[in-house]
């Protein structure tokens, strides 16, 4: 299926790193986020890619513009000003960019793809990792035949929890995820007629349009009980990159 990845935000929380790239292209080990993301549809079989560019969008098109120059095996001859690949280290991605606003809103990123878009399509955002069952997530949408699925998660928890009974605390430890309510995990499967619920750059996704789905019964939640990690700040991306540098990422398949 089509990917569609929402990569034009400004990533304010991560101004440290933002300054100069946009968020997607902040690195958890080696690689951009964004190909971390790309790598997983991959292993599903999901390999075509059309991200919504925004801010500072012309660092990502060079990036995939080198891609596989920076990632292969290369013979120059300099005389002929000639580049040959000898061995390709990079994957069998199509991938399309498309430039949707400096200050497009999410829902507005959405709407000016949409002559780019498929019927049906996956889509997601440039900034969290997460091992969502990709597969299960196409079959749930499909059995419930609604126009919009959006993955339910519950936050991992950034506060330790406190029991208290008549002022002595009787338990301290980690808040569990079963205290904290479902909220939009990011992986959603669309179809194109949702386009028709957003008006233009300034509709937020997840307002109004999602809010009208509901109304309508239109939008389905695919609950997902495993691993979900956003990179909205320097903390989360401390995180990411420890799990990647001890070799436990669950996203990599």
């Amino acid at each position: 299926m089509q990917v569609v990845i929402l990569a034009g935000g400004l990533g304010t929380r991560l101004s440290e790193e933002t300054v100069s790239i946009p968020k997607p292209m902040v690195t958890i080990g080696n690689d951009p986020i964004i190909v971390h993301l790309m790598r997983y549809f991959a292993s599903f079989g999901h390999n075509r890619f059309l991200i919504a560019l925004g801010y500072k969008g012309y660092v990502i098109k060079e990036f995939f513009a080198n891609y596989a120059l920076h990632n292969s095996d290369l013979r120059i001859d300099i005389s002929e000003k000639k580049i040959e690949i000898i061995k390709s280290g990079v994957e069998n991605w199509i991938v399309e960019l498309v430039d949707t606003g400096q200050d497009t809103l999410t829902g507005g990123r959405i709407l000016r793809l949409k002559d780019h878009l498929d019927s049906e399509f996956l889509m997601t955002y440039g900034d969290g990792l997460a091992d969502v069952d990709l597969d299960a997530l196409v079959r749930h949408h499909k059995d419930q035949g609604r126009l919009a699925t959006v993955t339910a998660i519950r936050p991992p928890s950034r506060f330790g929890s406190l029991e208290i009974k008549d002022g002595q605390v009787m338990k301290f430890g980690e808040k569990i995820p079963e205290d904290a309510g479902w909220i939009n995990g990011g992986f959603f499967y669309l179809t194109k007629s949702f386009c028709n619920y957003l008006e233009n750059d300034s509709t937020i996704l997840e307002g109004a349009p999602l809010e009208k789905l509901v109304s309508e019964g239109q939008l389905s939640a695919f609950v997902h009980n495993g691993f979900w990690q956003p990179m909205d700040t320097i903390r989360d991306r401390k995180i990411l990159e420890t799990i990647w540098n001890e070799g436990k990422a669950p996203w990599k398949r």
